[in-house]
């Protein structure tokens, strides 16, 4: 007896699916493991960048893949690593300075950036729709401010680890082109760790680093590199070709509020925020979902278009 193709092909899109949301609540988790993990944010994701590097490398050896990429690829992937790693610090040390629910917020204006950073490192026309996100984005960022003035620190470094994670996003979608996902993501974490390594040498913690941390700790930075560095990434690259760029964008958009459900769950009246907050999240969030859904119509009438006008306008 034969089996049915469409029940299979039904059934690995509902697993696949299923992975893609799981990878996605896990970086949501990102968050609250930054704000149990006791020490600084540069030290924490010293420690980050370095198991998850040491998993990688692992799981390279495991799998049987290969790693190997050329001196001007390495190059790019160490400058964009340095980059990696500020959007790290920026975030994580946006938890420490406000709360959970600020950090992943702010984070999700990534969107805004992405719209204008994008057309600009490629030599695109900024289209209109872009602008109108970015202005819902921005109404957002004056909310949140106006009404969360003690955490105006932890919004600030939100918003550049956002930035950060644009500019990363966009260099890294050029880099895939001519390398593996999982062989940048590890060039990438060596990278990360060669920079914070340098910064600490300057500043003198890295030669007190005496790694006696609390078993909490280590638990937790353990979970942070391995789970939620290093196998979500491996998780998210098997996945995501298995779908549009429009549904893995609007999975994605859900990692904030994965995070901000999560941390009222575990840290409750610390992460109660004010109403304004609330409503400037709603906002930003509605532009973040309302990003991909605007990109595909875009596409769908650029498609549509007959060939002709195609042609007189290119």
């Amino acid at each position: 007896m034969m089996s049915n193709p469409t029940a299979v092909e039904q059934t690995t899109g509902k697993k696949n699916l299923l992975i893609l949301h799981s990878t996605v609540f896990i970086w949501g988790f990102t968050g609250i493991l930054g704000a149990a993990i006791s020490i600084g944010a540069v030290t924490m994701v010293w420690y980050r960048v370095l198991i998850a590097t040491l998993a990688l490398w692992i799981w390279f050896i495991l799998s049987g893949k290969k790693y190997r990429t050329d001196r001007k690829n390495l190059l790019k992937l160490f400058g964009v690593g340095g980059i990696v790693a500020l959007h790290w610090i920026m975030f994580f040390q946006s938890i420490k300075t406000s709360t959970v629910s600020v950090g992943l917020v702010c984070l999700s204006s990534v969107t805004l950036f992405t719209s204008f950073l994008e057309p600009l490192l490629k030599k695109q026309r900024i289209h209109k729709g872009n602008v109108i996100v970015g202005i819902i984005i921005i109404l957002g960022i004056i909310l949140i401010f106006k009404f969360e003035t003690g955490y105006a620190w932890g919004i600030a470094a939100g918003l550049l680890a956002a930035f950060s994670a644009s500019l990363f996003s966009t260099l890294n979608s050029k880099l895939v082109n001519k390398q593996e996902p999982v062989v940048i993501s590890f060039y990438e974490m060596i990278a990360a760790f060669v920079w914070i390594s340098i910064y600490r040498l300057f500043d003198g913690s890295l030669l007190q680093e005496r790694f006696d941390l609390s078993a909490s700790d280590w638990l937790f930075l353990l979970v942070l590199g391995t789970i939620c560095t290093a196998l979500a990434y491996v998780l998210a690259v098997g996945v995501m070709r298995e779908f549009s760029a429009f549904t893995v964008a609007l999975v994605t958009n859900l990692e904030p509020i994965y995070g901000v459900l999560l941390a009222l769950l575990i840290f409750g009246a610390k992460e109660q925020m004010s109403l304004g907050f609330y409503a400037g999240a709603c906002l930003i969030l509605a532009a973040v979902f309302l990003y991909p859904m605007y990109l595909k119509r875009r596409a769908g009438r650029h498609l549509n278009r007959p060939k002709n006008t195609v042609a007189k306008q290119a």
